[in-house]
């Protein structure tokens, strides 16, 4: 590590001067560009679109006017691309001279199905999403809002082949299923680092806030494997926002669970950027204040209780056209309980499950290019420190508090070059170095349970993708070094996007991963089943899980009239080899212990498919849904009782679930969306407590059905207040056979994570 660290602040300086100085200090050249950008078909200004001077770092966004202003650009010839949520992209190509100012303006269409945004996470390098070698699809903050999704997690289920379960009653432990497969086979990333460690991964997903994220990436499939071995199943990239213009916002929205119990959220985020657009800060925060919610009226939790607070900044620099220092800090700070007299300490409890945690986490990003943007180099570190006190105990227990301390640090470099030919077309060279450190120590002194694990990957990357506008050919690999595993692994990729004609785009994609045997999020986890609590250990002969993916889709684009639809079909296989399971063992005098051993090998295929269709502009459709299968090759045991046959199913992975969305603008100011999720019946472990003996259940199917109303009044220049109500879970579609007192199975637990709810909020700011 002291070596990665002495090679990056030697770079720095080294980097500083790899661009030639005449092309890269900025310089008063008095070559400015004016203009604004409308709306094609109705002659509507369009305000806050981005506008990009590319090759550069050079941008700026459209004022509340939709006029915009570009000022001391570097002379030369270069691209002006402007784009926006919402809306398709346009580029026109211009000559910049000294001391002339010029007038570019745009008109747009706009882009209801989403299909122009530019992404990153398909090939480490950001692409235009219709010419990604892998589907790659967003999630914008505008489903955020229009689902009343206050965090992560609550919006990523409206994704095709996603998943949010919540897995405990008592402290809210979730996970993200990607095509089926549990969560520790998703590499979630923050800003394309690998910054979600096994600690943070117990809560992460309801911990980040939405007023954080600028879009979210999601990756399905092992097509991502230069982001980590552990991309088997997918990747989820959140993106943070970053400040292009000044604007604020501050809301609220209180929230009725089932009526009863409140969940207060308030948000707050704005940003400031300098005249010359060279630098500039954005500001976020939110507090949250949820209250426990008792479904059966036993007095134990179905919901546990949170208070939050989440403040953070991100802000960049720009000392050249061409170079671009990023910084980004967050700190949460959250209290979660559940269980039973959550008024009393937690030793005064039946049963109690209590975390409470301070997490700091930020990065420091170097971005340099040269001006033909041929050469692009990247230097980035990462750092994430959280420590947590626990109480995870059963039985008034007063020894079961613990303590766990986490650190992890990334840090890397990654060059790209476009080569104008490159054996038989153009081609980007991408190559790369990476290196993650996490250490952690978790102490349960009264269940004689102390982990302390250090963990060490050294990796290096190099793909090269082939690329017109009708073909793209990616094949790359990653090679990690896993402190826990004795020899390298390499992981292959091999990408193929072929357009026979510009709206049809056929993929095909193949790709190998890994999993250690180390410690992972569900082993932070200590669960009350029976009255006891509920352990994981690793065996002792744990072998690497291995993995081999393999997926085709058919990305289908056209416009009938004024009707612009989008229509999606994936196909999957992924081959499991060694996968781990846990299975019971022999319980030691006060716990039960679970074993994470290898299984039979298994197999998860099926289909995906997804929808976009805008009939008008004020009216827009969304769905999605994933057919599946996932099966061991032979049974595995997840009960001791004799009596419990094997099951060949991966437990809690359905075999249909979906999505749909419809927003519509009936009239000005006044929005109404509609959404819903549903999810197939599927086979889930029942362990003896409450009921007498372990049961393997098949539970219902459920559909989550949600309404949001939404009006905005415009106040002043440029602000608005926007009043909104709505309800989530209309049909009241939640699970009604949960367990009941202290002996309950606190992992019996499914369907969606809230009953019905009311909520009403209110927002003032710049939108």
């Amino acid at each position: 590590m002291k070596n990665l660290l002495t090679l990056v602040i030697l770079l720095f300086p080294a980097l500083y001067g790899w661009a030639d100085e005449e092309n890269t200090v900025k310089k008063t050249t008095d070559a400015h560009i004016t203009g604004h950008i409308i709306l094609k078909e109705t002659g509507e200004h369009l305000p806050f679109m981005t506008i990009l001077l590319k090759g550069t770092n050079i941008g700026t966004a459209t004022d509340e006017t939709g006029h915009f202003f570009l000022k001391n650009l570097p002379e030369g010839k270069y691209t002006l691309r402007v784009q926006g949520v919402g809306y398709k992209s346009a580029e026109k190509e211009i000559v910049i001279v000294r001391g002339k100012t010029q007038e570019v303006n745009f008109e747009i269409s706009e882009d209801a199905v989403m299909l122009d945004g530019a992404v990153v996470t398909a090939n480490r390098n950001e692409t235009d999403r219709r010419e990604a070698p892998v589907i790659v699809n967003v999630l914008s903050p505008k489903v955020f809002e229009n689902t009343n999704s206050v965090c992560l997690s609550q919006g990523l289920n409206f994704q095709p082949g996603l998943r949010v379960e919540n897995n405990c009653p008592n402290c809210g432990f979730q996970q993200v299923r990607i095509n089926g497969l549990d969560g520790p086979y998703s590499q979630i990333l923050i800003d394309s680092r690998p910054m979600c460690s096994s600690l943070a991964g117990v809560y992460g997903l309801e911990q980040i806030p939405a007023n954080m994220v600028e879009r979210v990436e999601v990756l399905r499939g092992g097509g991502s494997a230069l982001f980590g071995s552990n991309a088997i199943a997918g990747t989820i990239n959140i993106i943070t926002k970053e400040p292009l213009y000044n604007f604020f916002q501050v809301g609220h929205t209180l929230s009725a669970i089932d009526g009863e119990s409140f969940d207060n959220v308030t948000s707050f985020n704005g940003a400031i950027v300098n005249d010359q657009r060279d630098a500039g800060i954005y500001l976020f925060g939110m507090v949250r204040d949820r209250q426990a919610y008792d479904h059966d009226d036993d007095g134990f939790s179905e919901l546990g209780k949170i208070n939050s607070t989440t403040l953070g900044f991100k802000t960049y620099y720009k000392p050249t056209h061409f170079s671009k220092f990023t910084l980004e800090y967050h700190h949460i700070k959250e209290f979660r309980r559940g269980g039973n007299n959550l008024d009393r300490p937690p030793h005064e409890a039946d049963v109690a499950e209590q975390a409470d945690h301070n997490i700091h986490g930020g990065s420091l990003n170097y971005t340099l290019s040269s001006k033909d943007y041929k050469h692009r180099l990247n230097v980035y570190s990462s750092l994430q420190n959280i420590g947590r006190e626990s109480y995870y105990g059963a039985g008034q227990d007063t020894n079961a508090y613990g303590k766990t301390k986490d650190f992890t640090v990334v840090g890397g470099a990654q060059y790209s070059y476009d080569f104008d030919n490159f054996l038989f077309m153009p081609s980007s060279l991408t190559a790369g170095v990476e290196y993650s450190y996490n250490k952690l120590n978790d102490l349960m002194l009264g269940y004689h349970r102390e982990i302390n694990q250090e963990v060490s990957v050294y990796s290096a990357y190099l793909q090269n993708e082939w690329k017109t506008g009708r073909f793209s050919f990616l094949l790359g690999g990653r090679l990690d070094k896993n402190s826990e595993i004795d020899d390298p692994i390499f992981s292959p990729r091999l990408n193929i996007r072929y357009n026979p004609i510009p709206d049809l785009s056929l993929r095909a994609s193949y790709s190998e991963g890994f999993r250690a045997p180390q410690t992972y999020d569900e082993d932070l986890h200590v669960a009350a089943v029976g009255g006891e609590v509920t352990l994981i250990q690793v065996a002792k002969d744990l072998k690497t899980e291995r993995s081999r993916s393999y997926s085709a889709s058919v990305d289908y684009y056209t416009a009938w009239g004024p009707v612009q639809i989008n229509l999606l079909l994936e196909g999957f296989y992924t081959s499991l080899h060694n996968p781990f399971v846990l299975e019971e063992i022999e319980s030691d005098d006060e716990n039960k212990i679970l074993e994470r051993r290898n299984g039979s090998d298994a197999v998860v295929k099926g289909f995906n498919l997804e929808g976009k269709i805008a009939p008008h502009k004020s009216v827009q459709l969304q769905f999605g849904a994933t057919l599946q299968n996932s099966k061991y090759d032979e049974p595995v045991a997840w009960s001791k009782d004799p009596d419990v046959e094997a099951c060949r199913k991966l437990l809690r992975s359905p075999d249909q679930y979906g999505y749909a969305t419809l927003n519509l603008l009936p009239f000005k100011n006044f929005s109404a969306a509609l959404s819903g999720t549903y999810t197939g019946s599927m086979y889930v472990g029942h362990s003896a407590g409450y009921i007498e003996k372990d049961v393997l259940e098949k539970t219902d199917s459920f559909f989550d059905a949600t309404i949001k109303l939404a009006y905005d009044i415009k106040v002043g220049r440029g602000y608005t207040i926007q009043f909104n109500i709505g309800m989530q879970n209309v049909f009241d579609s939640y699970q009604n056979d949960f367990d009941k007192g202290e002996f309950r199975d606190s992992g019996y637990i499914y369907g969606p994570g809230l009953p019905r709810t009311y909520f009403a909020g209110l927002k003032f700011g710049i939108f």
